[in-house]
């Protein structure tokens, strides 16, 4: 491999504007991750790795599990602590980082599934934790509009690998997008706080089922309440509302166990 020591170096100086800037990510089609996890998990799930940037001292402590890493990427250096230190977004760097290609999302719909919406939805740790869940609980894909961008450092992080495994159906027209899976027998619902919506414990969520969860502070928009059933998660104590991404865990629970 070879090496790298300057900050000033090109490849470093991409790494660190493709990390920090949804707009490079956009002009450039790459993505940055950081860690030994979900660097692992790239190279392990088929994503193209164009270059990867690992330390001296975090080859030594895990040699096995970045040869997974390198034999996956186009390009791999050696990067100084000084380099490392430039290109890390978080407070305890592992030492191990990947610049990674976005592939397109090919998804079919299966109109039997469930699948959890996510209306601008802007806070990066939220929508990496919906992820994160709605893999583990078996929802078969995530549908987004107006979200912060998938492919923040601090969305995959919260992610934990979720995020590039899971599919997550990027739509400019959620409206239209709902309309088309209910015309295919999908049921329609969206959350809210409301003591009016049904409450969510009592649905059965038989067959094909959306649950829209929406904008952290405004809820789901008007337009999208209007086509779907209103459900809610019945609460005590004095709070008006949870957090998108403990709604929406408690939300695709139920799906899952009353589907």
């Amino acid at each position: 491999m070879d090496r790298i020591d300057s900050v000033s170096n090109d490849r470093i100086k991409l790494a660190v504007k493709v990390a920090t800037s949804s707009k490079h990510r956009r002009q450039t089609g790459l993505f940055f991750l950081e860690g030994l996890r979900l660097c692992r998990d790239a190279a392990l799930t088929g994503y193209e790795i164009e270059c990867s940037f690992v330390t001296e001292n975090a080859l030594e402590k895990a040699l096995e599990d970045i040869e997974v890493i390198l034999s996956a990427s186009n390009r791999s250096f050696i990067v100084s602590t000084a380099v490392a230190e430039k290109i890390t977004q978080a407070q305890t760097p592992q030492g191990v980082f990947c610049l990674c290609k976005k592939r397109e999302i090919k998804h079919e719909f299966d109109f039997s599934g469930k699948y959890i919406a996510l209306e601008n939805i802007q806070d990066p740790s939220n929508f990496g934790a919906i992820c994160r869940t709605a893999e583990a609980l078996g929802i078969k894909g995530a549908i987004t509009c107006g979200c912060c961008d998938i492919y923040n450092p601090k969305t995959q992080r919260a992610a934990m690998g979720s995020a590039l495994r899971l599919p997550v159906i990027e739509t400019a027209d959620l409206k239209s997008t709902l309309l088309e899976l209910s015309e295919r027998g999908m049921e329609l619902y969206a959350t809210t706080p409301r003591s009016d919506a049904d409450k969510i414990t009592g649905i059965c969520f038989d067959g094909g089922a959306v649950a829209v969860i929406g904008n952290e502070g405004n809820g789901v928009s008007d337009e999208i309440f209007s086509l779907c059933r209103k459900i809610t998660i019945p609460m005590g104590g004095r709070a008006e509302s949870l957090n998108a991404s403990m709604a929406a865990a408690i939300t695709m629970w139920e799906m899952m166990r009353n589907g």
